[in-house]
């Protein structure tokens, strides 16, 4: 960085700015135009569910366990592992968490 630049850093610094290099300016609106298409991309996710993979991961959302779930939609826990892991594959997920967050709509995190 020119000496120039560098005192102009520092002085919009003190005063409270934060001067960032047009490359980082670039990367961070880089970085949130890309979320949108992601949050997206999970609608679309999720509207590839089937109406009893929506009740099972529903039920798991509000804490019910797989024999819970199993009860109350009278089929057997195995069955209901069978659907959670199609939903995980279809959510591009590895855990009940992962698939809650998506399911409800949380997909969007911000990381750097």
């Amino acid at each position: 960085m020119p000496p120039a630049e560098l005192i102009t850093a520092v002085q919009q610094a003190r005063t409270g700015g934060s001067p960032l290099s047009m490359r980082i300016a670039r990367k961070i609106v880089g970085h949130f135009q890309t979320l949108k298409p992601v949050a997206q991309a999970a609608d679309a996710d999720t509207a590839s569910l089937t109406k009893r993979e929506h009740e099972i991961l529903t039920l798991l959302a509000k804490g019910f366990l797989y024999k819970e779930i199993a009860d109350q939609l009278q089929i057997s826990i195995n069955t209901v592992r069978v659907h959670i892991q199609k939903v995980y594959e279809k959510l591009h997920v590895h855990s009940r968490s992962q698939a809650i967050m998506r399911f409800l709509g949380k997909s969007a995190v911000i990381c750097f």
